[in-house]
């Protein structure tokens, strides 16, 4: 337009794709988490339940889309995939990181992984609230 362009910048472009992407991924999970607990109490954790059950359904769409490369820009993989699922929730990204780990044939560490962060998730969170408590 005005006889120049700007070269794409991967590093300058990369953290502004993911924070775009972040801050409507942060805001989704948050709003769907009071509408849910509105609609349906606080009785059970439905927001948590269906953003983690949807972040994955989502994960695993975007991620074989750009897998087989029909989203072929590097900078919408980063705004979806990374910002807005990786805001909505981390529990899409985990259960991708296990899949990874079962199809390329790494049964033991997918194993590891997948009851590891369950199991040591919780002796953290654990760990958390004693050091909270304790600084109290």
């Amino acid at each position: 337009m005005f006889g120049f362009s700007i070269p794409h910048n991967s590093a300058v472009y990369a953290p502004i794709a993911v924070s775009l992407g972040a801050i409507p991924g942060a805001l989704s999970r948050y709003y769907i988490t009071i509408w849910l607990a509105q609609g349906l109490g606080t009785h059970f954790p439905f927001g948590t339940f269906v953003i983690n059950l949807s972040g994955a359904l989502l994960i695993g769409f975007f991620a074989t889309l750009a897998n087989a490369q029909i989203m072929i820009s590097p900078d919408l993989q980063r705004l979806v995939i990374t910002g807005f699922l990786g805001s909505y929730t981390t529990f899409s990204t985990y259960t991708l990181d296990t899949a990874g780990l079962l199809r390329s044939g790494n049964r033991i560490k997918a194993l590891f992984y997948w009851i590891g962060s369950f199991v040591l998730g919780g002796v953290c969170l654990e760990m958390g609230i004693a050091l909270a408590r304790f600084m109290r």
